[in-house]
């Protein structure tokens, strides 16, 4: 019989940072995908046909990313950081070991499913 997983009371402001962080990580991922392939102006490319493969690798030329794109970017990319700092620093962590520690961590990734946290 499998071992149950503790429940775990974690703090308001723990919580809080995590979903801020799947929020932020969800915005950074949607807007990444619209940028150019390369963050400076780059020259497209058409690979050779390879042996025993029909892909062929293209690329488009680059664009580049623009002033704003890169100063957004770098906005979604810095605030990561500080939430991604905010959770593992943070003082409940202390409270746990072993085990018990890893658990947490993954429940607390999937508190804010649909389905509640992952037994």
């Amino acid at each position: 019989m499998p071992k149950k997983s503790p429940a775990f009371d974690f703090p308001q402001d723990l919580l809080d940072a995590q979903a801020a962080l799947e929020e932020v990580q969800a915005e950074h991922d949607q807007f990444a995908r619209l940028l150019p392939w390369s963050a400076e102006p780059m020259v497209g490319w058409k690979s050779d046909k390879q042996l025993h493969s029909d892909y062929l690798s293209e690329k488009e030329d680059s664009r580049g990313y623009t002033t704003e794109e890169a100063e957004r970017l770098a906005g979604y990319r810095a605030r990561i950081l500080e939430l991604t700092t905010q959770i593992i620093t943070h003082p409940y962590w202390a409270t746990l070991s072993g085990p018990d520690r890893v658990q947490a961590r993954t429940a607390l990734k999937h508190a804010h499913d649909p389905a509640g946290p992952a037994a």
